[in-house]
């Protein structure tokens, strides 16, 4: 199949879930995906999938994408000389997180090997199903596996503990080996509310199970939490209505109160100073900064474990504008790792 028949598949694609017609289906597709994770409100599944429309599958994004590993030098792009079997371990921490490693091994003209993850299941078999119905010909190149033996090259998604057991059997083959990760928002002291409201998308999107949700803060010496807590403290409901996330919230809330850990609480999100960087559901670990060299050191040394940096308007060099860490684009590749220069080596 040639690269122009993919692209014009995954177009189609992204008209089919922007389209009013296809409401009715894909809110019925997100309560299933609910009954079986019950961290996949439908509200937040059909979130994803309009991010996906949106930011991945429009004909001019594609293109320049695209344009950036294979040069378009006829009408049609040129597909690798030998299409490799790719398999892929995928993510299922948030809805249809997996999307973007499907996408790109289909797009450099490979074949998917895919292991779907229990927690996501329902909605990544849907995209996949979906991509059959509009072009058949993806048949005979996407296959749902549970063992990835016969692939050629391997690209997994799993903890720190799991990377090391991926590296052990995919040591033979290319892989790309991705680990935890957590982002980071930077504050200085002079947000407003609107930039506040746009950061609480960063820390509670998906219930903050995201690697580019906000899980550590970053801020000035004596920073007064107030105005942030109080600007949120609206969002308790939504967030409470969820009993998994509620339970968190409880548990987290218990410990801090018997052990006289000091921490900030608006009645969902609890917010506490903590060396850590990836912070439990419901809680949100701050730092403490004086300049903005002490930030850049800081960062510095955790570069390796931070995916995404987030500031009011993107202010701070390097980081995205709060409340766009959970849209990404087609080049913001988990770990910094350029999966589409990866599988068009192969």
């Amino acid at each position: 199949m040639l690269q122009s028949e993919r692209l014009q598949t995954f177009v189609a694609l992204g008209n089919f879930l922007r389209s009013v017609d296809a409401q009715p289906e894909l809110e019925e597709i997100a309560q299933r995906a609910y009954y079986k994770n019950n961290w996949f409100v439908p509200a937040n599944s059909l979130n994803a999938l309009r991010a996906i429309a949106d930011e991945f599958l429009v004909p001019d994004k594609l293109t320049e994408w695209l344009n950036q590993y294979f040069p378009e030098s006829t009408d049609a792009y040129t597909a690798p000389v030998t299409p490799r079997t790719v398999g892929v371990v995928m993510a299922g921490n948030i809805p249809a997180v997996g999307f973007h490693d499907l996408l790109c091994v289909l797009m450099s003209g490979h074949k998917l090997l895919a292991k779907l993850s229990s927690q996501d299941f329902v909605l990544i078999h849907y995209l996949i199903q979906k991509l059959k119905e509009l072009n058949p010909e993806f048949n005979d190149l996407i296959e749902e596996a549970d063992r990835l033996n016969a692939a050629e090259a391997y690209i997994a998604t799993g903890s720190n503990n799991t990377a090391r057991y991926f590296e052990f059997y995919f040591a033979k083959k290319p892989s790309i080996i991705r680990r935890n990760r957590t982002s980071v928002g930077l504050l200085m002291g002079e947000e407003n509310m609107s930039e506040f409201l746009s950061l609480s998308h960063d820390i509670s999107d998906y219930y903050g199970l995201g690697c580019r949700n906000v899980s550590t803060l970053l801020v000035p010496e004596d920073y007064d939490f107030t105005p942030l807590l109080r600007t949120l403290e609206p969002q308790a409901k939504t967030f409470l209505n969820n009993h998994k996330y509620q339970n968190n919230y409880d548990y987290n809330k218990s410990v801090y109160l018997i052990n006289a850990v000091p921490h900030l609480d608006n009645g969902y999100l609890l917010v506490t100073q903590n060396d850590g960087l990836a912070s439990p559901i419901s809680v949100v670990y701050f730092q403490t900064y004086r300049t903005q060299d002490d930030v850049a050191a800081w960062l510095a040394e955790r570069k390796d474990r931070i995916q995404v940096v987030a500031s009011a308007q993107g202010w701070y060099p390097g980081s995205i504008a709060f409340g766009q860490t959970q849209r990404p684009s087609l080049t913001d590749y988990a770990d910094g790792v350029d999966t589409m220069a990866f599988l068009a080596q192969l």
